[in-house]
């Protein structure tokens, strides 16, 4: 598989050519309009077997072998060079295909109304055989232990076609709102956690092909840590008794005394002792109501993990990541107007429109750009592509980590699925 970033002059038709692959593939892959103009800075995915490198300045054939995983002299050999001359610039080089690995792979689904849109479960299909988990987003947790119910209609089906299982979400909301007060009331009462676990093993048991009950109680009180630990081992105890796994979301943390009320709940080496896995929502720094940058940067994401590394095994850490960026509006101001989410495809169907090149920021590995709209108001947008969302798996794959999970089904990135399926051995729990 070939990322191939967009330069002035370039054509799908010429693209095609150079790769030699038809030109309806490409821009079915792409899910691109045969009269869409390319951007310049726009990342395709061209559907090779391996893929094509041109060397660069400073490059050698061992640190390009390492970067792919690739063995020097195998390398060497396939391309016909001899691996102790140095390599000229601009020299082409073919990859061979990467090595797959395993991993599971989650996305949340958030049914809107009181029924599973077409369009929503339309997503779910094309999307579900990558999935080891779908998982409908959420069962709010009542204060007499009962689940506010959500629409479902449709989704166990689309997950059995496939293969995937359902990964059942139960949330703290209330009102819109993560609530710590429900939470408390919740983990103070040993009877209301009795009838919570039983009303989650009877609606898993109802609506079926669930393997996994997932706990995300977000912003509890500091005081709470223990009590959350302490309801989850009982949960856990309960739920594999049961048959089910457990798995609990984690917020970003870097150290274990990290402060505030967002993170010191979150007992990572608790978490990991406990539960089958958990996932860490590594997004939104950059996020709605704060200023423009990328949404899940390398860097950050990367240190969340390695502190997760010290407090649990890594098979049991999914890597969270969104699925979606922002367009801000500049200047910005701190508590104005909140930014607009966008899609991947989206995000380059605006720098289309407003006929601008898009960036990479090669640091944060993420693509973002600026336009100015009709009324004359300045733009920021960060988003993801196939360059950052390789990244992300290729740290993935070095630090063995159990899998992704992905915030949430409803912004399309074609390119994403395809990757997936190129780097990994998606887990199917339900086959």
């Amino acid at each position: 598989m070939q990322i191939h970033v967009v330069q002035q002059g370039d054509s799908v038709w010429g693209i095609s050519q150079a790769y030699g692959v038809n030109y309806q593939t490409i821009l079915q892959a792409n899910q691109l309009d045969a009269n869409d103009q390319l951007v310049v800075g726009q990342a395709l995915v061209i559907p090779i077997v391996g893929s094509f490198y041109w060397v660069r300045e400073g490059d050698t054939l061992f640190s390009i072998a390492q970067r792919f995983g690739q063995n020097t002299n195998t390398l060497a050999q396939i391309n016909g060079i001899n691996p102790n001359q140095p390599l000229p610039v601009g020299t082409r080089l073919y990859i061979p295909p990467m090595q797959k690995t395993k991993a599971e792979v989650n996305i949340y689904i958030e049914p809107m109304g009181e029924t599973v849109s077409e369009e929503l479960l339309s997503q779910a299909r094309e999307v579900a055989p990558s999935l080891t988990y779908l998982a409908p987003f959420s069962y709010e947790a009542r204060r007499d232990g009962s689940l506010d119910p959500i629409p479902t209609n449709g989704i166990p089906e689309v997950a059995r076609a496939s293969g995937a299982s359902l990964m059942l979400v139960v949330t703290n909301l209330e009102e819109g709102q993560f609530s710590d007060d429900l939470a408390r009331a919740i983990l103070q009462s040993t009877a209301v956690q009795d009838v919570l676990l039983e009303n989650i093993v009877d609606e898993a048991r109802r609506i079926g092909g669930v393997t996994d009950i997932h706990f995300d109680f977000e912003f509890l009180p500091p005081d709470q840590r223990v009590p959350y630990n302490n309801f989850l081992r009982k949960a856990a105890d309960y739920l594999h008794n049961e048959g089910f796994m457990i798995s609990s979301a984690l917020a970003p943390k870097t150290s274990r005394e990290q402060s505030g009320q967002w993170y010191e709940a979150h007992d990572y080496r608790a978490h990991g002792q406990i539960v089958d896995f958990v996932v860490l929502m590594t997004y939104e720094w950059g996020y709605s109501g704060g200023p423009p940058m990328a949404v899940s940067p390398i860097g950050p994401v990367e240190d969340v993990i390695n502190y997760a590394l010290t407090e649990m095994p890594a098979n049991k850490i999914m890597m969270g990541q969104n699925l979606y960026g922002y367009d801000w509006k500049l200047p910005f101001v701190e508590g104005g107007e909140y930014a607009r989410a966008v899609s991947p495809q989206r995000a380059i169907e605006i720098a289309r429109e407003n006929n601008t090149a898009i960036a990479y920021d090669y640091r944060a590995q993420a693509p973002n750009f600026n336009y100015v709209d009709n009324n004359g108001v300045s733009h920021k947008v960060w988003f993801e592509d196939a360059r950052s969302i390789q990244a992300k798996f290729n740290l993935m794959k070095r630090l063995g980590l159990r899998g992704i999970s992905y915030w949430k089904l409803g912004f399309p990135f074609p390119q994403n699925w395809l990757l997936i399926n190129e780097n990994f051995d998606v887990v199917k729990r339900n086959q």
